[in-house]
């Protein structure tokens, strides 16, 4: 099944070297490229019952001639269509040969997405389709037409018919009623039917999922020896009553399990969750304060600088009152600033160097880390956490995450991490009140608004784009930032902050806000974390309904971080998502909802990839699913000398070589 791509009609040089910028090098790899989606062509939906932000296929007729107009680099066509029930409009950009098609009359059987544009519900960009059932939609390849890799893996699939071994032992699949393997990988591209689909995609899932689990087994068993840091029995009480508030218990109890991993002689794999405003950062701190008294230097990383400048911040309030000497290292320093960094880092004159990606440049070299911190581990990818570790002799590794994760996928995704949750806030946090505006009581919020800032508050507004667009119907940051500065609240201070703008200029701006010379903070998600600003008590976050809910709930962190009554505000017509968003401040359940809305594949993006290919998107929220694997796998290992178990190490050790290629052979 290893034939190359140009056994495959259709695919020459220009497209085999497309599908290999996308990984895809062999027909096996095109086979397992599964769809992200299936267009279900028989559910047809009346257009009277179309309502924006439904994806839908509709049979309607063409009700007038097309029309075509230019904006900017974009050619729209615009015709009305009917199906009896109602007459709506439809849109697309840079397609101009469909104007010769929409001939009157015609009947078309189109899927796509419903928007409100200037007020009436429009169907933007459908694709023209034909037949029906179950169609599918595979992710983007520069370079290949749609159309194209469709036909490219059906032509796969013919190639590699019969051909696919099951290797999965026969009691595993008996146990958990698992399709043939040639069945499944038919059926996940081009399935008969929904229960097709769905054994298909089960079966696969089940595989990968299984496989990495015993992967993740494998590499947990072959772990080197670490560095063991030894610290006064009393360190850790006398961290805490250096603090001016008192700890969490949830504090307390995720600070004592660190502190014994430092004890130990296996080097600490540790992820810290919690929610916004749990106090992570605090353990960190505390973490960074056992090691150096143990004698041993420690590195937190941040993915931004603005977040890096604020862990530095604060680090010399906490930190350096108790002889820690801290130090900054980020990339906008001048070539002086980071000779002098790097001589501070060798020579141990450093503590604890903070600072971004900068800390694992080629050039830093640490005289004795014992202690690497990452935050905001989902911005980072394995291989810049790891090379953050080989600056030292295997030190311990303790990674925080912003973004809550339900508990049963985080023990799948994060399974080579030991995991401990804050599951407390501390006392005197108010919970952000959450409301949907519809754009009727725009007017009425700028009141409230006012009536904040004078009362000596301060206001986010985040707009999903930085400039405006044809394609794309939502309020750009440029245009809120002009309309609150000459028209909305002219009397109020008001900075722009995007992530085009330079880094100096958006620091400088930032700092503003910071420092409350700013009243208001128009921005685009740049300041999804990073930010703490505890005098900010409302979030107004402009077309809520483009986001997700993990967004929406980081993005409503940013308030609420004082004693004041805090504010998010969803400006959007009200649907079943946002009204869940009002009715919970808990990170978790709010992160188990998005996972049951998008499924994990879409919750963790590309993060993952090179580690689970097809199983964690074909999931689709089956936490079920996640837990048998999770439990096969824990329950196999067990007994390592069996004929089968051996056979499903060896998959593992094969579908995962990268991740294990430091685990010795048994």
């Amino acid at each position: 099944m290893d034939y190359p791509l140009t056994k495959i009609k259709g695919i020459g040089p220009a497209r085999v070297k497309a599908f290999e910028a996308a990984g895809i090098r062999t027909v096996r790899e095109l086979v397992m490229f599964l769809p992200k989606e299936y267009r279900d062509l028989d559910d047809i939906t009346a257009l009277c019952d179309l309502r924006p932000g439904d994806t839908a296929a509709v049979k309607v007729c063409v009700a007038g001639e097309a029309s075509v107009r230019y904006a900017r680099k974009l050619t729209i066509i615009k015709v009305y269509v009917t199906d009896g029930t109602e007459t709506l409009p439809v849109i697309w950009f840079n397609q101009p040969w469909l104007k010769a098609q929409m001939t009157q009359g015609r009947e078309l059987l189109l899927y796509g997405k419903a928007e409100l544009r200037s007020g009436c519900v429009t169907l933007v960009s459908p694709t023209v389709e034909s037949g029906g059932g179950l169609v599918p939609i595979y992710r983007n390849i520069a370079g290949i037409p749609a159309k194209q890799l469709r036909q490219s893996v059906e032509s796969a699939l013919k190639l590699c018919e019969g051909q696919w071994p099951d290797e999965l032992p026969e009691r595993v699949r008996e146990r958990y009623g698992l399709c043939e393997r040639n069945f499944a990988m038919r059926c996940a591209h081009f399935p008969d039917s929904r229960e097709a689909l769905q054994a298909a995609r089960r079966r696969i899932a089940f595989e990968e999922l299984l496989l990495y689990q015993v992967a993740l087994q494998l590499f947990r068993h072959g772990e080197r020896q670490g560095i063991q840091i030894e610290f006064p029995d009393d360190a850790v009480e006398k961290f805490w009553a250096t603090l001016p508030f008192a700890p969490t218990g949830a504090q307390r109890r995720v600070l004592d399990e660190v502190a014994a991993d430092l004890r130990s002689d296996r080097a600490m794999a540790r992820m810290i969750q919690g929610d916004v405003g749990s106090g992570k950062t605090a353990i960190a701190f505390a973490a960074i304060a056992l090691a150096h008294a143990g004698g041993w230097q420690a590195a937190l990383m941040a993915p931004t600088e603005v977040l890096a400048r604020q862990h530095y911040e604060s680090a010399k309030q906490l930190l350096e009152p108790l002889g820690i000497r801290c130090g900054l290292l980020v990339g906008s320093l001048t070539a002086k600033q980071h000779r002098m960094a790097h001589e501070a880092v060798a020579t141990g004159m450093w503590d604890v160097a903070i600072g971004t990606h900068a800390l694992i440049t080629e050039g830093v070299a640490y005289k004795n880390l014992g202690l690497v911190v990452t935050d905001e581990q989902h911005r980072f990818g394995v291989r810049q956490r790891s090379m953050l570790s080989e600056k030292g002799d295997a030190p311990n590794v303790l990674v925080m995450s912003a973004t809550p994760i339900p508990r049963t996928l985080s023990l799948i995704i994060y399974g080579d991490l030991d995991i401990s949750i804050v599951d407390e806030l501390p006392p005197g946090r108010t919970p952000v009140q959450t409301r949907i505006v519809p754009e009727a009581k725009r007017e009425g919020l700028y009141g409230f608004l006012r009536e904040e800032v004078k009362k000596g508050r301060q206001v986010y507004f985040v707009c999903p784009l930085v400039e405006e667009s044809e394609a794309i119907e939502a309020v750009p940051a440029e245009v809120v930032y002009e309309e609150l500065r000459t028209k909305k609240l002219p009397d109020l201070s008001i900075e722009l902050v995007h992530g085009r703008m330079k880094p100096a200029d958006k620091d400088a701006a930032l700092e503003r806000f910071r420092t409350g010379e700013a009243d208001v903070l128009v921005s685009t998600t740049v300041i999804e974390v990073g930010v703490n600003v505890p005098n900010a008590t409302v979030m107004v976050i402009e077309n809520a309904e483009r986001f997700g809910l993990a967004q929406l709930h980081q993005l409503r962190g940013r308030v609420g971080r004082g004693a004041h009554e805090s504010w998010c505000f969803l400006m959007a017509e009200p649907n079943a998502r946002l009204k869940f968003m009002c009715s919970t401040n808990d990170g978790f359940k709010v992160a188990q909802k998005d996972m049951e809305l998008r499924g994990p594949g879409e919750l963790f993006g590309t993060r993952q990839s090179g580690t689970l290919t097809a199983g964690i998107g074909a999931l689709a929220g089956d936490t079920e699913l996640l837990k048998l694997t999770h439990d096969e796998a824990h329950a196999l290992m067990r007994n390592p000398e069996d004929e089968d178990v051996r056979a499903v190490i060896q998959l593992a050790r094969e579908r995962f070589a990268d991740r294990l290629e430091n685990v010795a052979v048994n």
